[in-house]
Formats: C-alpha cells, sequence, structure tokens
C-alpha cells in the first residue's frame, strides 16, 4: 500500500477550496481511493461553504472567490 498527496477542490457558488488529501494506492480495482479521514475533510468543507461559514472551510482548506473577467 502506497499513499500519495493530491489536491481536491471543492466548488460551491462562487467559492473553491483547495483540501490536501492522501490518495491510498493499492493492487485491487478500487485503487486510488480515500481514507475515511480524508472523506470526512472533504465533506466538513463542502458543508461550511455550503453554510457560507468561510472560518470554518479555512481551517481545514485554503479557500478562494471566483470572479467573471470581461473580456
Amino acid at each position: 500500500m502506497n499513499m500519495r498527496k493530491k489536491t481536491k477542490y471543492i466548488h460551491e457558488g462562487q467559492l473553491v477550496a483547495e483540501v490536501d488529501v492522501e490518495l491510498i494506492v493499492t493492487d485491487d480495482e478500487w485503487s486510488p481511493y480515500l481514507s475515511l479521514q480524508d472523506a470526512y475533510k472533504l465533506d466538513d468543507v463542502h458543508e461550511a461553504l455550503r453554510r457560507g461559514d468561510l472560518e470554518r472551510a479555512s481551517k481545514i482548506a485554503r479557500v478562494f472567490t471566483m470572479q467573471p473577467i470581461a473580456i
């Protein structure tokens, strides 16, 4: 079993969060997958963004706002 670091992005409205997780890489057909702890971390960030709780989301992830670009 190997571990590989990965950044996952969660998008909610005009907010985006970068969440660092570790993928578990094995030889079975379910590979790669997240640990239960990292899956809960992604769920927590998504729920915090949905509620607008930026303080909670920023404790777990890096939070950004998206703005349209006028061309």
